[in-house]
Order: C-alpha cells, then structure tokens, then sequence
C-alpha cells in the first residue's frame, strides 16, 4: 500500500516592498500586502479552515523595525487564532529601511552576508516574531528564497529544525548546495525541505505556486507525487498572490488555482495529507524522487492562462 505523501502548504507572509517604495501610510501598505481586495490573509485562512487544511504561514517580521510591532502582531494574532502556524521569514533589506526613506537600501538576499551577520539578522528576526506573539519558530524560509549553507548552519546553531528556501529553479537567489532536481527533504546542517518543483520544459525547472502553475500543472505534480511516493510536497503562495499587483483587485485565475487546490487536497486527504512543521512529522529523508516530467499540452495551456492572468485579470480592479 502507498505510504502517504505529507503536503506543505507554505504561505510567504509579509510587507510588499514595492507598496513601501511607492511611500503609503503602514495601514495602506498592510492592506495591499496582507488583505487585499478581499483576498488576502483572512480569505485564505477561513477557506483552509473550511477545508480541513493545515497551512505553515512564514512570516517577516523585520518591517517591525520601521513600522513597530502592532503590524506583525495582527499578522500573527489572525494566523495562530484560525489554527494555524507561524513559522519564521526573513527579507534582510528592512534592516536598513526607515519611514522617511523609502528606498529599499539594504541588501537584498540572505547569502549576501557572512555567517556571523546572518546569524545576527535571523536571532534579531526571531526575537521580533516572538514579541508579536508566535511560539518560537523551528522552521524558516529566506526572502527570495535567498539562503546558502551558512544560513543552514546559522539556523542550526539557533535551534532551528526546518529550512525550505531551497528552490533549484531560483538558483540565481537560491545556493544551498543541493540539486536543483532535488525536491526531497535532505540532513544537511538540520532538515532541509526544499520546494517543490516541476520540469515544465526539458531542463527547465518552475516553481510549483500558485501564481506559476495552471490548475492541471498543480494537479498533475501533486498526483505525481503521490504515485510515486514522494517524501514531502511543497507548495509556495503568499498573502498577497490572490490579488492583482496593486492589491486592489481580486486576480481570478489565481482565486480559481486556490480555491481547485483547496479541494483537491480536502478530497485526498488521506494520501496527500497537510502538515504544520511544528508536528514534526516523520519524513522520509534522501529520498532520490524526481519532479514532474514536462508535457507540451500543459505547458501550452498554462502559457495560454498566463496570458489571460497578465493582461485581464491582474489589471482588473
């Protein structure tokens, strides 16, 4: 009998930057970034209630440095009262930001860093994310995917038991020495859970999120897993990905992408069953399992979706 595939639905919960570049008010930029349009946070965790669905939101806590903690302190209030977990996100940009200058400063990526900096940036980060009230995380993605093997070890040395920043196909932000084909947890410096990934085209690799894949793309890499008994799925979206990129509008293909996993996952449940990382569920470590082949035909109707998504549904308001 098939062993159940355990799913991680990941939801990357933070400050946009380019609402804060664009200098609004912190109650606009937490609006546009967090419940825009209807769409955001609190939509998406009354459907994953409604489901049955177990959701890991990583959250940045870091705009706490210019905003306070008030913001991060609802984002986490609303997370861990729909029960469901908070786990740690890092944008180290926001180190160097201020209210009055809004140009992101800072450097970008994690792995820009040395060793001793990144450890400093994810403790002060970490302690920020408990003053909002989570638990203290054991789980963390970088922003932008952006870690290498000294956020590894930065992490272990804090206690940290997860890390999902590896993405092989944002290897240009993405330097854990790992595959880019790999999609299986791994022991590394503590357990690393890589996102998930499918080839879309012969040696190309896309991400498998929400507003990357169609319906069938989604559909077809989760019962590929299944099949084939892969150790872990993991699937990427954030708060702000419902909605249209000035969060003013809902962008309907990507409510119907959401609203289609929601229900296929509630309808598996039992072979493709959510996980918070602070269940700590038994995975399967090493495991050599491959991404979902490419197939012309899908490929073509997501590219046909994109489309539709780029020039109709991400302009309507």
């Amino acid at each position: 009998m098939a062993m159940p595939t355990p799913v991680f639905i990941t939801i990357d919960t933070e400050f946009a930057a380019r609402h804060y570049v664009a200098g609004h008010d912190v109650d606009t930029i937490y609006a546009r970034s967090l419940e825009p349009a209807g769409v955001g946070l609190s939509f998406q965790l009354d459907r994953f209630r409604r489901h049955g669905l177990k959701a890991c939101f990583f959250v940045d806590p870091m705009p706490a440095i210019v905003f306070g903690i008030d913001p991060v302190r609802r984002m986490v209030e609303s997370i861990i009262d729909a029960g469901q977990e908070v786990q740690l996100h890092l944008h180290p940009h926001w180190a160097a930001a201020d209210a009055d200058d809004r140009t992101v400063a800072g450097k970008p990526h994690l792995h820009q860093y040395d060793r001793q900096r990144q450890q400093a940036l994810i403790a002060q980060a970490t302690d920020l994310l408990i003053a909002a009230g989570a638990p203290r995380p054991i789980a963390f993605r970088a922003g932008n995917y952006a870690a290498n093997d000294d956020t590894l070890a930065a992490l272990a040395a804090q206690g940290f038991r997860y890390d999902s920043s590896h993405n092989g196909a944002q290897r240009g932000a993405s330097r854990i020495t790992l595959s880019d084909r790999c999609i299986a947890p791994q022991a590394c410096a503590l357990i690393e859970v890589p996102v998930t990934v499918i080839e879309d085209r012969p040696g190309r690799l896309r991400t498998v999120q929400l507003c990357a894949l169609s319906q069938g793309e989604m559909t077809a890499a989760l019962h590929h897993a299944s099949a084939h008994d892969h150790a872990a799925v993991t699937i990427v979206s954030h708060g702000f990905e419902l909605a249209n990129r000035a969060g003013l509008g809902a962008n309907q293909v990507h409510v119907r992408r959401f609203a289609a996993l929601c229900r296929l996952l509630e309808r598996h449940a039992d072979r493709l069953p959510t996980r918070h990382f602070a269940d700590r569920p038994a995975l399967t470590i090493g495991q050599a399992d491959e991404p979902l082949p490419p197939n012309r035909l899908r490929t073509g109707w997501r590219q046909a979706e994109q489309l539709w998504s780029n020039w109709v549904a991400e302009r309507s308001a």
